[in-house]
């Protein structure tokens, strides 16, 4: 990964933010910036530094692992430590003298910053960054798109644990216990999320996590999950039917495939992910169906299961070559059934490439 290439773009991003420094907490984009992958740190960047400040559990690893900055441990949190390094080692500048330090908003917790204010000089101002490590974030390069394939292919395969596993009487539960222990000997990291495994009137709930329901004798069951693998996510969904579908099962499910078809159609680069969402919605109208797709078509897969972009109405993000979303329209109808088809895909220079390989045609399971 090109560590320092990623943290000398960041830096040259600060001064058109009004920016002198910018405090990086978030452990996924401090993974992003330079490589380490422990629990506790935190990571400066200057326009002309980086300080990768952290306690002494992690001096092996950080050292093994951190790349493109210097690595200070400090007995003191990781925030107390940056704001001695500040006070002893800042090049007072900007307007009217103060330094700007930028902060992660959505993740430096009120204490935190609480705690840091309290202990910076008075001439360094924290100020709210714009999310400009999660804006790099959204296009990955080569290396990056290899790794989230690798995570496609193994968590695809985990697929054929649940048709196998999926039989009237069987607890959601132990069919989400076996993909999670074929995922692990695999060797998954870990899984990206807690395996959703909703059958019968549980398929309803777009988040219908494997409980200890029994699957019934007839109806869908909705299979959503995904793996980490060197660090990177994946996520899929498809629905089975337990028992001989119904003409009306099979409508609902053919309407949510060709709507997930038709988004799939719609990513290319220069589109809005508002324009990708509205394509799937539009099938869906035309069915009737559209008022129980409930949620948004997809959402961008990394280092976390949910990053930037959110695929979703009125959103109006460009996609660009590198980008990797997932499409997952869905139906849910409460007190019946709920059906979602899930893929992810990567944006390219002429439309885009479908990383999931499993097939979507109907299973019916007997």
């Amino acid at each position: 990964m090109d560590h320092k290439g990623r943290q000398k773009r960041l830096q040259g991003a600060l001064g058109p933010s009004r920016l002198d420094g910018l405090l990086v907490v978030h452990l996924p984009n401090i993974r992003y910036l330079c490589g380490f992958t422990g629990s506790a740190g935190t990571l400066l960047i200057t326009e002309e530094k980086s300080l990768f400040f952290t306690d002494g559990r992690y001096t092996t690893q950080a050292r093994a692992e951190v790349q493109g900055a210097r690595v200070v441990i400090r007995r003191k949190p990781p925030l107390v430590a940056v704001a001695e390094w500040l006070t002893a080692n800042r090049r007072t500048k900007g307007h009217k003298g103060l330094w700007r330090l930028g902060i992660e908003g959505e993740h430096l917790t009120v204490a935190g910053r609480s705690r840091l204010a309290g202990a910076l000089p008075s001439n360094v101002r924290l100020k709210e960054a714009p999310p400009l490590v999660e804006e790099a974030r959204m296009v990955k390069d080569a290396e990056e798109i290899e790794r989230l394939r690798a995570a496609v292919m193994l968590g695809a395969g985990l697929f054929d644990c649940a048709l196998t596993a999926i039989r009237p009487g069987v607890k959601e539960a132990e069919v989400a216990a076996e993909m999670e222990y074929a995922a692990r000997r695999k060797g998954a990291d870990q899984m990206s999320f807690e395996t959703i495994i909703a059958s019968g009137e549980r398929s309803a709930l777009p988040h219908g996590r494997a409980s200890d329901a029994p699957i019934p004798a007839a109806g869908f069951v909705v299979c959503d999950f995904g793996v980490i693998l060197a660090g990177y996510c994946s996520d899929m969904t498809r629905t089975v039917y337990v028992g001989r579908p119904t003409d009306e099962a099979r409508g609902v499910y053919e309407a949510v495939r060709e709507a997930q078809q038709a988004a799939v159609a719609a990513v290319r680069p220069g589109v809005s992910v508002g324009e990708v969402d509205g394509a799937a919605r539009k099938l869906l109208q035309r069915n009737g169906l559209v008022r129980n797709f409930t949620h948004s078509t997809g959402h961008g897969v990394g280092l976390e299961i949910h990053e930037a972009p959110r695929v979703a109405s009125g959103q109006t993000e460009t996609l660009h070559p590198g980008m990797v979303i997932t499409i997952e329209p869905g139906v849910y109808i409460p007190g019946k059934w709920g059906v979602r088809i899930e893929d992810m895909v990567v944006v390219t220079e002429r439309g885009c490439e479908v990383l999931t390989p499993t097939s979507k045609e109907l299973i019916a399971i007997a």
